[in-house]
C-alpha cells in the first residue's frame, strides 16, 4: 500500500469511500484539495484518505479519515495517520463522535489521548465530540 498526496483525479473514489463510511465527516470532497490531502492506494484502487491542516505553529488537526469497506482492517487507516504524524512533527488534534468507540480505540492504539469534550459538536444525530491529541516529541 502506497501513501501519496491526493489529487483531483482521486475525488470520485474519495466521495465513494466517504459515502460508504457513515461515521466519517461529510464534506464536499473538492474542499479536500485546499488541505493536506493524502490517499492510500492499493494496486489501482484508492483504499482510503486523510485530510488534515496546520492550525498554528506546532499544531495540526486531522479533519477526516475514512477507509473503503473492502480495505478496512488491513492497515490503510493506520498508515495514513502514521504518515501524517511522521511528516508533521507537531501536536495533532482530532474530534471523534462520542459513540464511535471503534475510532476512539483506533486512535488510542496509535497514541492519541482524550483531552476534552465538545457538547453538541455533531448533528444528525446531535452528539458530543471527544477531542483527542497526539503529542509529538
Amino acid at each position: 500500500m502506497i501513501i501519496r498526496p491526493g489529487t483531483e483525479g482521486d475525488l470520485e473514489a474519495v466521495a465513494a469511500i466517504q459515502a460508504a463510511s457513515p461515521e466519517a465527516a461529510r464534506w464536499e470532497v473538492a474542499q479536500y484539495l485546499q488541505y493536506r490531502f493524502e490517499v492510500a492506494v492499493s494496486g489501482a484502487s484508492v483504499a482510503g484518505f486523510l485530510v488534515a491542516r496546520a492550525v498554528a505553529p506546532g499544531e495540526c488537526e486531522l479533519l477526516n479519515l475514512a477507509v473503503s469497506p473492502e480495505f478496512r482492517r488491513r492497515g490503510a487507516g493506520r498508515r495514513l495517520v502514521e504518515s501524517l504524524l511522521a511528516k508533521h512533527p507537531a501536536d495533532t488534534y482530532l474530534e471523534v463522535r462520542e459513540s464511535n468507540e471503534a475510532a476512539r480505540k483506533f486512535y488510542e492504539i496509535i497514541g492519541f489521548r482524550e483531552v476534552g469534550r465538545r457538547p453538541g459538536y455533531y448533528h444528525s444525530p446531535d452528539e458530543p465530540a471527544i477531542v483527542m491529541k497526539f503529542h509529538s516529541c
